[in-house]
């Protein structure tokens, strides 16, 4: 087996990218010997920033001296980015080899597993081949039936927030959303919730006392900011003072502080991460396409948010970095995202839009979110392609002596870096 045909084993396995369930996942971690019980793991969900608190989470262990693993979705430039061990991609040998062995297992189940299992299942072997000390493990979607809770009692559960996303699968309310990705509290294991939905807090809170987790809560009121700006961030957060990011956009700061309460928590469990690490570690964090500035002169700032949540946080960071001047957008949804609700977020910052259709089975015609943005009053225009948005896009920035921003789906990521 070649590093392509692994690829393309692994896309076409099943008819399914996730289909909620685990006992697909468990009878083939059986086959294989149940790697994940020999691996520590940090389980993170969350309707939005679990990339960010991963990767921040990573970053900081790493400097600490430990072996970290990190599992992540979805990949933004290349399959490997998914699986990742002190920061560097699993190799394409490695990734080949693994996917030989689980294919020999998966094969045989009468039930397939899906393509998300498979991943999870080659994640998991490549970490315990590797011995890692701990793995970052985040959450594909919800957490209860979700393939990576084949994991038994982690070091600590993490929700980062809940809202509305998902709802096919999820539920339509906070409530049965929250419910779902409490589904990752296990007994005796410590939580943390890192939202302010009351309604999802009951939930969690509920959940977590069935199984005699301690739950914490991150307290944005302690949250301090010093100095923001498209150099970074610096804070201070309860005792901790003069925290300094680069990762940009006004949510970061927030999802650093849920990081700040997991550290604390996992030293009372006797984790050892020096205070230098963390402040080393956070510094050092980055995570792509999360208002990522990719170009000057104008400035392009990418940003993969693709919920109303999410978009509404991008707005407000707009609206912290340039006040009130407008900003150029180029953008582009999928069909079963409340693009609605997108489309008017971004109109309160919009100057124009360029509309793309994402490369995806589910998107949004650029035409539609075009019109979307016309009815709110907003000058906007369909393209035919990301290239022709992107120049566009440049051309009306610098007219402007603006910045252009790329949000509203990840998938445009890669072609617009490579455009760049």
């Amino acid at each position: 087996m070649t590093y392509d045909e692994a690829l393309s084993y692994i896309h076409g396995v099943s008819n399914f990218f996730c289909k909620p369930g685990l006992d697909r996942i468990r009878e083939l971690c059986d086959k294989l010997g149940n790697p994940q019980n020999d691996l520590k793991f940090i389980h993170v969900t969350g309707t939005n920033g679990k990339g960010s608190v991963c990767a921040m989470l990573s970053s900081i262990l790493l400097e600490a001296g430990y072996k970290v693993g990190m599992y992540t979705s979805p990949y933004v430039r290349e399959f490997n980015e998914r699986m990742r061990i002190n920061g560097k991609n699993i190799p394409n040998y490695d990734l080949t080899i693994l996917t030989e062995r689980v294919k020999k297992f998966a094969d045989k189940m009468a039930d397939r597993p899906t393509e998300f299992e498979l991943i999870t299942a080659i994640a998991l072997e490549y970490f315990k081949k590797e011995e890692c000390d701990v793995v970052v493990l985040e959450v594909g979607m919800g957490g209860r039936l979700d393939a990576t809770n084949i994991i038994g009692r982690p070091l600590l559960s993490v929700i980062t927030g809940v809202s509305v996303d998902h709802t096919a699968f999820l539920g339509n309310t906070v409530e049965q959303i929250a419910s779902e990705k409490a589904g990752i509290i296990k007994s005796g294991s410590p939580s943390l919730y890192g939202g302010e939905s009351l309604e999802a807090e009951a939930v969690i809170s509920s959940e977590a006392n069935k199984k005699q987790s301690i739950l914490c809560k991150t307290d944005y009121s302690a949250l301090k900011i010093q100095k923001m700006g498209l150099d970074g961030t610096s804070f201070s957060y309860k005792d901790r003072q003069s925290i300094t990011i680069h990762m940009l956009g006004e949510y970061q700061p927030r999802n650093a502080a849920i990081v700040l309460d997991a550290i604390d928590i996992l030293n009372n469990g006797g984790m050892k991460i020096s205070e230098e690490a963390v402040r080393r570690g956070l510094e050092k964090s980055f995570w792509p396409a999360r208002f990522e500035i990719i170009a000057k002169n104008p400035t392009v700032i990418f940003d993969g948010a693709h919920n109303p949540q999410g978009v509404e946080a991008a707005v407000k960071s707009i609206k912290d970095y340039f006040g009130n001047r407008r900003v150029v957008i180029l953008s582009g949804v999928l069909r079963d995202k409340d693009y609605q609700s997108i489309a008017k977020s971004i109109s309160q910052v919009a100057e124009q839009v360029y509309t793309i259709t994402p490369d995806n089975s589910r998107a949004l015609s650029a035409e539609e979110y075009a019109d979307m943005y016309s009815s709110l009053g907003i000058k906007a225009s369909a393209c035919r392609s990301v290239k022709d948005a992107l120049s566009l896009g440049i051309k009306a920035a610098e007219k402007s002596d603006t910045a252009l921003f790329c949000l509203g789906s990840l998938y445009t990521y890669s072609e617009v870096i490579e455009l760049i």
